[in-house]
């Protein structure tokens, strides 16, 4: 199987995952438990995500999300655990993600390719290994959900966090920091630019220059922080080296299983990017 179709795959299936982070209806749920996401925007994010993993420190959680500051997890998770255990933020993800799905997909949860699609992207995730991949494991091994659409909820996300594993090993290996990452991600410029992924990251312009200037040192930036030849060379191998990686369940699968899956999701995708589901800040 060629290493384009896991991109493929990443790129159908991320929004059904991806809306858990943006939709209103998680940070309801959120708020319900005793988050007060006005005084921590991080509650809404950090806590949620690193449930499956049990009540794990802040630099536990940094070390997997890995692109973020210590003092961005620091506050994300301070206290968190004595708010809500994680059992109960996993439900409450998951009772988030069920409102929201119905809210943005309607009647497509109903169509029986709903159900096709989760049984499929299920069977991709027993091709998931676990070696290594810390984040992906975790979620596996929370129960699955009854209905379909969670189901596949559910799956894209084991799968999404397989593939996120693999592209932090690849960074890892090229020697580059969370910082560094973030850094040649704005540098790409076709998403993110420095100041709202700075913020967001909690890295201050100092911690930022200093990164820019050890990427410049490395040939990999230039004057204007954007990449060089070489600096667009090492993304590049980076992104297919992740691809690589992320083949694992999508080779169980099979071809014809990719395609059909891609073609199944592809209307809840497009209603859930359509319904400002997914979007850059």
């Amino acid at each position: 199987m060629e290493p384009v179709v896991s991109r493929k795959m990443w790129r159908s299936l991320e929004p059904v995952h991806a809306q858990v982070y943006f939709a209103p209806e998680n940070q309801e749920e959120y708020t319900a438990l005793g988050f007060d996401l006005q005084a921590n925007r991080g509650w809404g994010y950090f806590p949620a995500r690193a449930a499956a993993l049990g009540a794990v420190t802040a630099a536990t959680v940094q070390a997997t999300f890995f692109s973020f500051s210590a003092t961005a997890a620091t506050f994300g998770m301070d206290r968190a655990w004595e708010i809500a255990s994680p059992q109960q933020l996993i439900e409450a993800r998951y009772r988030g993600a069920d409102r929201a799905l119905r809210r943005m997909c309607g009647d497509l949860l109903h169509s029986p390719d709903v159900s096709e699609a989760a049984g499929l992207a299920r069977t991709a995730t027993q091709g998931c290994t676990p070696y290594g991949r810390p984040l992906a494991a975790a979620h596996a091994a929370v129960a699955w959900p009854d209905s379909p659409h969670l189901q596949l909820f559910h799956a894209v996300t084991v799968l999404r966090e397989f593939r996120g594993d693999g592209h932090i090993a690849a960074l890892v290996c090229e020697g580059i920091s969370g910082l560094d990452a973030a850094v040649m991600h704005v540098a790409q410029g076709d998403a993110w630019t420095r100041e709202p992924l700075r913020k967001t990251r909690v890295y201050t312009s100092e911690e930022w220059d200093a990164a820019c200037a050890g990427l410049r040192d490395r040939g990999w930036l230039d004057e204007q922080d954007g990449f060089t030849a070489a600096g667009r060379e090492v993304r590049q191998r980076i992104e297919d080296r992740t691809d690589v990686l992320a083949l694992p369940p999508w080779e169980h699968l099979g071809e014809q299983g990719c395609a059909r899956l891609r073609e199944l999701v592809r209307p809840l995708s497009t209603a859930i990017v359509d319904a400002g589901g997914v979007r850059i800040r």
